[in-house]
């Protein structure tokens, strides 16, 4: 069993999957547990997690630095490595910041840890100070362009610094170097996949006899959630959309189509988009547009379960899609950085009557997938792209209006078009318009137009957790900019977001 001290980082979790594909056991826990929790089960090797924190922060979380002479291997990844250098006598700056896309080179030096690595491959940083100077007994084995010790390792003590994250599908190489360390723990790498009839079961366990209603969306996520928990308890399972005008053309009939064909069970729509326009009038800042969606949800399925209750259908849980990475974004661990409160985990209200069923939170958005596919959804609703639950609302910089709704969607379909007209939608993760609330000056029939600005966002991704900017040919970008400055009233120019996440997010709001 391997061990990871989870020091908040928003890949901890995803460090814990990688390896257990590769088939070694894992046990996350904080590092005030560390200790005690080493003598207990006694693991083969021990991972230090990244996350926000300096060193140097009053009150960062830390160890003993008694497991370095423990002779258990340690593979330290960003803020641990940073950490490690920290306590064993190094020192580390800081502020020197580096996010995304690096070039890593391998000295010619032999290690477990770099054995048949490549000379030069890509990695992925996020880290916000830098080690300077490493402890007695470090050796450095990779460097990059900005980054002198980006891997470092005691071979003596059997300590593996690494100051780039290979658990993210961006790192090449990444599960290679991660399945080095388990060789390096003395056990053998082998695959390990998603035990389905685990989960049905785990639903019949919880849900025994009670109804559920299901939040479903029209999305992978809601809809793989929605299929198992139909596989787990039949008629019992009362899938509810809420067409609240957020979401995209055909959202609602898609629902209808995908429940009924596969799982033999008709939703129930509700129409809330007079009530979710009213509710957000007036409000620009995302988070509260998040909680004012979250709760008018929980309202509406509270007020369904009520309804079910007196035609006798005792329900007392509420299914839904929720994600690792919704979790983690959500602050989901004691360390963990808060980015947004998903409008399904943190931006749902306190006190809630409805328990939460949520059979896919430990997984990610490739693994719903694979989910799908081994439950007989069709390829093409597979891999359709991904949509947020606040839909259009986070989208639109500032208030949501009528008006601008309208414009948000004509932009959407015009951006979806041209992609599938090009060939390229198939392989895009995820493409969006963002009302982006700034304005600039435009010349429109040889005179003066002052209008909004959208931003395009085209992205590559698998899991969510990081995401590189879709290079798309120059001629589609042209296209997709002419249509949308002409179709489209009010807007005065596109721009093409070329961030990578990390450092920006997937979504803008």
């Amino acid at each position: 069993m391997i061990l990871i001290v989870d020091f908040g980082s928003q890949t901890t979790h995803l460090i814990g999957r990688r390896i257990k594909e590769l088939g070694a056991a894992v046990q996350i826990v904080t590092p005030e547990s560390v200790l005690s929790t080493i003598q207990k089960e006694k693991p083969s090797g021990i991972i230090l997690s990244g996350g926000p924190s300096s060193v140097y922060e009053s009150g960062s979380p830390t160890i003993d630095k008694k497991i370095f002479d423990l002779k258990i291997p340690v593979l330290a990844i960003c803020y641990g490595f940073q950490l490690t250098a920290h306590l064993l006598g190094g020192k580390v700056l800081f502020g020197r910041k580096e996010y995304g896309p690096a070039r890593l080179e391998i000295l010619n030096l032999k290690s477990q840890i770099s054995n048949s690595l490549p000379k030069k491959f890509t990695v992925w940083m996020s880290h916000g100070d830098d080690i300077v100077f490493l402890p007695s007994g470090f050796i450095v084995f990779g460097s990059t362009e900005h980054v002198s010790f980006a891997l470092a390792t005691d071979e003596e003590r059997k300590i593996f610094g690494l100051l780039f994250h290979p658990e993210v599908e961006h790192t090449e190489y990444g599960r290679h170097i991660l399945a080095n360390f388990i060789r390096i723990c003395g056990s053998s790498v082998k695959e390990h996949k998603i035990d389905v009839e685990q989960i049905i079961a785990e639903i019949k366990e919880k849900v025994g006899d009670n109804y559920v209603i299901g939040a479903v969306s029209g999305g992978v996520d809601s809809t793989v959630a929605g299929v198992l928990a139909a596989s787990a308890i039949g008629d019992k399972f009362i899938p509810v959309y809420v067409d609240n005008g957020l979401m995209r053309q055909g959202t609602t009939e898609h629902v209808k189509k995908i429940f009924t064909k596969t799982a033999g069970i008709n939703p129930i729509v509700i129409d809330a988009v007079g009530e979710t326009l009213e509710n957000l009038r007036g409000i620009a800042d995302p988070e509260e547009k998040r909680k004012v969606i979250g709760n008018l949800y929980i309202t509406i399925f509270e007020h369904q379960a009520e309804k079910l209750a007196k035609s006798g259908k005792s329900t007392k849980f509420l299914m839904q899609g929720t994600i690792y990475s919704d979790v983690i974004e959500s602050q989901g661990s004691k360390h963990a950085a808060k980015i947004k409160s998903h409008h399904n985990v943190g931006g749902l209200p306190e006190r809630m009557k409805l328990q939460l069923l949520e059979p896919l939170r430990g997984l990610y958005k490739d693994e719903v997938r694979t989910l799908g596919k081994s439950l007989g959804l069709p390829d093409e609703f597979v891999h359709k792209q991904p949509f947020p639950g606040p839909g259009f609302a986070v989208r639109i910089r500032g208030e949501v209006t009528k008006e601008r709704l309208e414009k948000e969607k004509k932009a959407d379909v015009i951006v979806l078009e041209e992609l599938e007209k090009a060939g390229l939608l198939a392989s895009i993760f995820i493409s969006f318009p963002v009302m982006t609330n700034a304005f600039s000056t435009a010349v429109k029939g040889d005179g003066q137009f002052f209008g909004e600005v959208i931003a395009l966002r085209v992205v590559e991704s698998q899991d969510v957790m990081t995401a590189t900017w879709a290079r798309l040919p120059y001629e589609v970008l042209q296209k997709i900019s002419s249509r949308i400055v002409n179709e489209v009233s009010g807007i005065s120019r596109v721009v093409y977001d070329i961030s990578t996440k990390p450092p920006a997010t997937m979504e803008w709001e």
